[in-house]
């Protein structure tokens, strides 16, 4: 293994392909985008040379603010409940229902494989305020607080669109800190017992830490998915009322084929992948500090 790890024609011939097919499918069109911010138009109209101007226009565009602090906002809110929604279950999985969880870890996981527009519908009839009262509304009503246009405001609708993403994404992420918790040692467990830890002790000393690896990897899957929300905004909120829910990809799809505006559309993306760069680094030195702490 080692000689054919240190023979370059054999690297070259085991990653050639996969790096070129990369450097199509990946960099060529980051590198394309790019390019874009530089020019004006689109396709049928053309494109003309603007040098920096979108970027200027980008920095001054109030509408570009305000999907950018949607989507900072949702981003963090969301990725703390579903990681820790999931890391809930995943506990539940391992020290409660241990074998018995199969059932469970499948109806929970189930919300994951259905279509965004099915689940974004349901949503809108659960919370429907009019023409129909939906169930929400009506449990509300019946235990005597009044109805909520829950859609009619940028703040109730931001809520619902966490407890929709909640539902969907918490089986996945429950799955796979589910899968680094059965990797704990039961030696290390069954010690820790032994000296006197149980319940949250146990968890908080030693499970947790043991866990940190999977824990960090669900947060950076987390916020880089969440940064890049698309669908199930477009389907439950269409970034409305107004643009009180417009994430910065929904921003970037109007005014790129809406619009026509390629070249500030490619701007809008270029901030975007910024923004998840930056919070990958952060999470990353953040969790390298702890670990020299500790």
């Amino acid at each position: 293994m080692g000689h054919l790890l240190g023979d370059r024609r054999a690297i070259a011939l085991l990653l050639g392909p996969a790096l070129v097919v990369y450097t199509l499918v990946m960099l060529v069109p980051v590198a394309w985008s790019m390019g874009y911010t530089l020019f004006e138009g689109n396709a049928i109209s053309g494109f003309t040379f603007v040098g920096t101007e979108n970027l200027s226009r980008l920095v001054e565009d109030p509408n570009a603010r305000d999907a950018l602090w949607f989507t900072v906002r949702f981003a963090i809110v969301l990725t703390l409940v579903q990681v820790a929604v999931g890391y809930l279950l995943s506990l539940l999985y391992v020290f409660v229902l241990r074998r018995a969880s199969g059932v469970v870890r499948t109806l929970v996981f189930f919300p994951v494989v259905l279509p965004t527009v099915a689940v974004a519908l349901m949503f809108q009839q659960l919370f429907e305020s009019a023409p129909r009262t939906g169930p929400v509304n009506a449990l509300l009503e019946a235990v005597g607080i009044g109805g909520v246009d829950w859609f009619a405001s940028g703040s109730t609708s931001f809520w619902v669109i966490i407890l929709m993403e909640t539902w969907r994404s918490m089986g996945f992420y429950a799955v796979l800190l589910y899968a680094g918790l059965v990797d704990i040692p039961e030696e290390t467990l069954e010690s820790a017992r032994l000296d006197g830890a149980s319940g949250a002790r146990l968890v908080r000393h030693i499970v947790l830490p043991l866990s940190l690896p999977v824990l960090l990897s669900s947060v950076i899957f987390s916020i880089n998915g969440t940064l890049k929300v698309f669908d199930s905004v477009l389907a439950l909120t269409n970034g409305g009322p107004g643009s009180q829910t417009t994430p910065l990809t929904l921003y970037m799809y109007q005014t790129s084929f809406a619009y026509g505006e390629y070249g500030y559309g490619s701007s809008i993306a270029l901030l975007l992948t910024l923004l998840s760069l930056v919070a990958t680094l952060f999470i990353f030195r953040s969790s390298r500090r702890d670990l020299t702490k500790a």
